[in-house]
């Protein structure tokens, strides 16, 4: 293979990298049998796969045998897709938390200056299809209609006593369930899972909407108390949780139970799928927090994220900035982003639009938080920071869906997908270091 090969860097790489957590489970393992094949050498499989757009471990599988540089990172070893899937799920933790490893050698490498980051989100498709979803209405329907069939089946196996060589074949007792009741059977018990869990979501709504309204009241008492009057409008009110049922459109996927039917922008079109966010400086386009949510809506990812990436690199960044789909007044005024300099229009941009930047910020003494941002961004430097945060964040989601072909996790459940998408963004920042020039330090 050639000098600078991306194969051996990735190589160097993994060698700097502290995989003590690794090889500790080995360590503590009790299992009998061949010894596993080196953690090192299945880590820069991995690793390299998804670099190259090729997550799958079938095709990691094939590729040892038939790719130069596979076969050279796997030292012309051949795991079986098996060991490289359990390899995966085993260490997945552990693999998602290398990110803040390579992240430190990307700063170190003057990759991330912290001069400006961007937040955003792009719906990944889940390891499951959207066809595999049943909304809380049609289960009630289907539980009816199964129950019935399964009724109506159990009667009919009862009467067929003097049949059952005939029905069951020979050398069956006669007892075992019919193939067809099996099926009904196994489909009214994942039905009847799939409701019971909406209804546990729709009870733990409703507590939260209850201890959400306790606050409000106790704060109208409060300002009731400090003026003397009565604070005009109705008072809030919350439904009993224990009354609380799902919405007769609420879903849930057999397949994947964790991931939510989203629209995706891009495509205009409902998705089985996860939300992933990233902040990215602008030096580079290097990752700096990432994360992976159920909730289809941006607005409550913008404080923990950019708390995230103030912990990954224990500095403020000089200027932050999201969409208006993160813009609230409690994200822009809460306490956790105090320092931070935000740029979030309160208000969708239109394609086209060019509003013309004004040179000084204008008085904005008792104006609401909204109409204070809109004046922040009307001003040069303002409108100067907000028109970058495009380039700076979209292309990395365009390098990792079209460039590199990720768009649908291989796993399944929010845990394993989102330590999957850390991951993923843990291979963009190792492509960012390589392309830089860098190169590993000799051990």
């Amino acid at each position: 293979m050639p000098e600078g090969h991306l194969a051996l860097f990735i190589s160097d790489v993994v060698d700097q990298l502290d995989l003590r957590e690794i090889f500790i489970s080995y360590e503590k393992s009790d299992d009998r049998g061949a010894p596993p094949y080196h953690p090192t050498m299945m880590l820069k499989l991995l690793v390299y796969g998804y670099c190259t757009g090729k997550p799958s471990s079938r095709k990691i599988e094939k590729a040892t045998w038939e790719e130069v540089a596979y076969r050279v990172l796997s030292a012309d070893q051949h795991p079986d897709h098996d060991s490289i899937s359990e390899f995966r799920k085993r260490h997945l933790l552990v693999l998602g938390g290398l990110f803040l490893q390579v992240l430190k050698l990307c700063r170190g490498a003057g990759l991330v200056k912290l001069g400006h980051v961007a937040l955003d989100g792009t719906k990944v498709k889940a390891n499951a299809s959207k066809h595999k979803a049943m909304s809380y209405d049609r289960m009630g329907k289907a539980e009816a209609q199964l129950e019935k069939e399964i009724t109506t089946l159990l009667e009919e196996a009862e009467n067929v006593d003097d049949e059952e060589d005939a029905k069951y074949g020979k050398g069956k007792r006669g007892d075992e369930l019919p193939e067809e009741l099996q099926r009904r059977e196994s489909r009214l018990t994942k039905i009847r899972a799939a409701k019971a869990a909406l209804e546990a979501e729709a009870r733990e709504l409703a507590q939260k909407k209850v201890e959400e309204v306790e606050e409000k009241l106790a704060k109208r008492a409060e300002e009731e108390a400090r003026t003397g009057n009565k604070v005009r409008g109705k008072a809030p009110v919350a439904l009993d949780p224990k009354k609380a049922i799902p919405e007769a459109k609420a879903q849930k996927n057999f397949t994947d139970p964790e991931s939510r039917i989203m629209k995706d922008g891009a495509s205009k079109g409902f998705e089985q799928a996860y939300n992933a966010q990233i902040v990215v400086d602008s030096e580079a386009q290097i990752i700096v927090a990432t994360d992976l949510t159920q909730e289809s809506n941006d607005k409550k990812q913008l404080v923990p994220m950019m708390v995230k990436a103030k912990e990954n690199l224990g500095s403020v960044p000089e200027n932050a900035s999201a969409d208006a789909g993160y813009f609230s007044e409690a994200n822009i005024t809460a306490t956790e982003l105090k320092g931070f300099n935000l740029h979030i229009p309160p208000d969708r941009q239109k394609h086209g639009d060019k509003a013309l930047p004004v040179d000084d910020e204008e008085e904005s003494a008792g104006l609401s938080v909204a109409n204070q941002m809109r004046m922040k961004l009307r001003t040069k430097s303002g409108h100067e920071v907000y028109r970058f945060r495009k380039a700076i964040v979209e292309p990395v989601f365009g390098q990792i869906k079209e460039a590199r072909g990720f768009r649908r996790f291989s796993l399944r459940g929010i845990a394993k997908a989102k330590a999957e998408w850390t991951l993923v963004c843990l291979t963009h920042n190792l492509l960012k270091l390589f392309r830089s020039g860098w190169l590993p330090q000799a051990a």
